[in-house]
């Protein structure tokens, strides 16, 4: 395997003393990203009708398959397949879904590597396979709009901040230059989401970023806090190459470059746009709001444009105190992890401002290919913790979406366009096509199991029939524009989505992060990172089977439950509009030579150890990747996070191959394969983030000569960075 560029320095970890609950993430990260969410009970108090209580008489399994295989023709259940496949292309553009044959199909192929071994935490090195190379394409703090400067972290200013790229990019594509092309070429926008800071790493210890107090200690003043708001939000950069598979150049100067900040101006459309519950002293509309924050994950619409997800939005804003229900299921408390309540009343939700919390925690739509047009927020689409979204296109043309709410015990959704796609990429359709996720029906997802509660025992440990796998169905929240939730209007429901989930008894999920659909058969994908909080017999819930570990003393030893995640296999009865589903785990992620780690039936001593699944992407050939967020796995050997390749047909299915690990504290983020061009992109998040400005935990990306510290007033600390990999031979 290859460490590159050459001369990576022995890296001296900087130790910093945290309390902190559970989890495996910094405490850094865990407070600057959601607010501390892990040393919090968890939101959802909700007594909702769990899995294990649902069941009472159980299917049996040849019974569920029957009526399923009437109503479906094809099904999955687990790995067993009825009805007959049929072309994967001719299904694909008709909304029906290829029926899965284990030992058949092309899932193993695809990219070519060798699985590189696991890393240490404290190795600061991007590893990716022999063979491969990695290079920057843009950094925290590159400039890419007129007037902007060369990064100089003694420089920064907000006006400086707010035409260079930004800091901890998470969502990444590079669209084709042109809408609708069919590869990327030599020219290209990049997107990105950039998520949130972390002042201790941007900032010189100066009075110019700091207020120093008597006692040594510092506070970051008003005027590092404006570089925050500067630094978080999105941005798009055109990139060019020389040739297919070769590394892409960032253009300095291009009118297409863009960022999208605090100061931005959004459109809030949908049935709530203009409620009173989104109307402020700054916006009596209801209307029309300002800037984006915590972007985590997203999406590119098969039209051409990029979906981004407010998630812990939360951990900016006082609760108001006007709905302390509210503001309590969605984390909202008297203090916050930035002090921006300082700054502008908004974040404070004082007089005038209650409802701004309300004006984030939703989809955003950006037209990358129009750097004029105004960024939506879509109403439709639900307000919660969004990861992310990503769209398929039904048979009859209708989009539909899949989102998560990333935190424990919060839920999966699915959105459905009321107007159908316009064919084409001429203006006129682009229009149309952006106003499909104005409008539309919301679900909630709730998950049936096929065994017998008692055969679930928090382990891992797979029940009789072979499988974690059982049924499901979308519950209506909102369908033809009509409120479902007995109680709660439409503007009520869409604000505050959480609650209204609960009411309907949904799914308790742990962490449903990204969700994405394969594009060659159709079956979406579901990524829950952890849950270490599952526990039998306390407020929230024991073991299901859609979420199979929790935590227990055995012995007198505490188990650490869900703490390395799992992903779901979701399989529509019928077309993706469907409210009926079957689903499967396909991964009980873990060490896996530790029992209750289960990889779709294949090896575990032939695969590569996985923790905290995040991200999800596909290739061209329908082989999922998945990267990571939260190493050092459960196991006593800490690793670095990564990125991981898995077949999820044929009999390659199950195989977990590690394709490359990122530096000391980072998380690997946006993962983008293109297996045709031979190309691997990641964004590498919140490299060192135990570290300081004077003490950094990484060097990444710009290493200095090995062994050798920096300089005064030579700043090569971790720098936030997308990243591409490429071939070599």
């Amino acid at each position: 395997m290859t460490i590159a560029p050459e001369n990576r320095p022995l890296l001296t970890v900087h130790t910093t003393v945290h309390t902190h609950a559970r989890g495996k993430r910094s405490p850094v990260t865990c407070r600057l990203k959601c607010n501390d969410a892990c040393l919090h009970p968890a939101p959802n108090e909700s007594a909702n009708e769990y899995f294990k209580d649902v069941v009472g008489a159980v299917l049996s399994r040849r019974a569920m398959l029957g009526t399923l295989a009437v109503a479906a023709g094809a099904v999955v259940i687990g790995a067993q397949a009825v009805g007959a496949p049929s072309a994967a292309a001719a299904t694909l553009a008709e909304g029906r879904l290829p029926a899965h044959r284990p030992g058949h199909g092309h899932g193993g192929r695809g990219l070519a590597f060798g699985a590189i071994d696991p890393q240490p935490v404290d190795v600061d090195a991007l590893v990716v396979p022999d063979g491969y190379r990695w290079d920057p394409i843009i950094r925290w703090g590159d400039p890419i709009l007129p007037g902007a400067r060369a990064f100089d972290p003694h420089q920064q200013s907000p006006e400086q901040q707010a035409k260079q790229f930004g800091y901890n990019c998470d969502y990444l594509d590079i669209l084709p230059f042109r809408p609708g092309a069919k590869d990327r070429g030599t020219r290209g926008l990049l997107v990105s989401n950039l998520e949130y800071t972390n002042a201790e790493i941007m900032f010189p210890p100066t009075e110019k970023y700091w207020d120093l107090a008597e006692d040594g200690t510092r506070s970051k003043n008003a005027y590092a806090r404006a570089i925050e708001r500067a630094a978080h939000g999105m941005a798009v950069v055109e990139v060019r190459r020389r040739a297919t598979g070769s590394p892409w150049d960032y253009q300095r100067i291009s009118a297409y470059n863009r960022r999208i900040h605090l100061g931005t101006e959004f459109v809030l459309d949908g049935p709530a746009a203009g409620s009173d519950l989104l109307r402020t002293a700054a916006d009596p509309t209801g209307r029309r709001v300002l800037g984006t924050m915590n972007n985590c994950a997203g999406g590119t619409t098969p039209w051409g444009t990029v979906l981004s997800g407010e998630e812990n939005f939360n951990g900016y804003f006082v609760a108001a105190g006007v709905n302390p229900a509210a503001d309590a299921r969605y984390g909202l408390g008297t203090q916050t992890s930035y002090g921006w309540e300082q700054d502008e009343p908004r974040f404070a939700q004082s007089a005038g401002y209650e409802n701004e919390s309300h004006r984030f925690g939703w989809v955003v739509e950006v037209d990358p290919y129009d750097p004029h047009s105004t960024p939506v927020k879509h109403t439709a689409m639900g307000r919660f913790k969004h990861e992310g979204a990503n769209v398929t296109l039904s048979r009859s043309g209708h989009a539909v979406a899949y989102m998560g709410d990333d935190q424990a015990f919060d839920y999966v959704y699915k959105f459905v366009s009321r107007k159908r796609v316009a064919q084409g990429h001429s203006r006129w359709a682009r229009e149309h096509n952006k106003t499909l996720l104005s409008e539309g029906d919301l679900y909630v997802a709730k998950f049936r199991g096929d065994s017998p509660a008692g055969q679930i025992d928090g382990s891992g440990a797979l029940p009789a029939d072979g499988a974690f796998d059982g049924t499901g169905e979308w519950i209506p929240l909102v369908r033809n524009n009509r409120s479902r939730v007995p109680g709660m209007s439409v503007e009520e429901v869409l604000v505050w989505t959480r609650l209204a989930a609960d009411k309907v008894g949904a799914t308790k999920m742990d962490r449903p992060e990204d969700v994405e659909i394969s594009p060659v058969t159709g079956r979406v994908y579901v990524a829950c990172t952890n849950n270490s909080g599952r526990t039998p017999g306390n407020a929230t819930e024991g073991a299901t089977e859609p979420n199979p570990r929790d935590r227990k003393v055995v012995g007198g030893v505490t188990t650490n439950g869900n703490r390395d995640g799992h992903v779901v296999e979701i399989v529509p009865v019928g077309d993706q509009t469907s409210t009926r589903f079957t689903w499967n785990l396909l991964l009980v992620a873990g060490d896996p030579a530790v029992e209750g780690t289960y990889f779709a039936g294949y090896p575990r001593d032939r695969v590569s150890p996985i923790s905290c699944p995040d991200n999800l992407a596909f290739d061209a050939e329908g082989n999922l990747w998945i990267s990571t967020d939260g190493a050092p796995s459960s196991s006593a050997i800490g690793r670095c996070d990564g990125l991981f390749k898995v077949p999820v047909a044929g009999r390659e299915r199950g195989h977990v191959q590690q394709f490359l690990s990122v530096p000391s504290g980072a998380e690997t983020c946006g993962p983008v394969v293109d297996s045709r061009d031979g190309m691997v992109y990641v964004n590498v998040q919140h490299p060192g983030e135990d570290g300081t400005y004077e003490a950094p935990d990484s060097f990444f990306p710009d290493y200095v000569p090995a062994g050798r510290r920096p300089e005064a007033g030579d700043f090569r600390g971790p720098r936030p960075t997308v990243v591409q990999v490429y071939r070599t031979r």
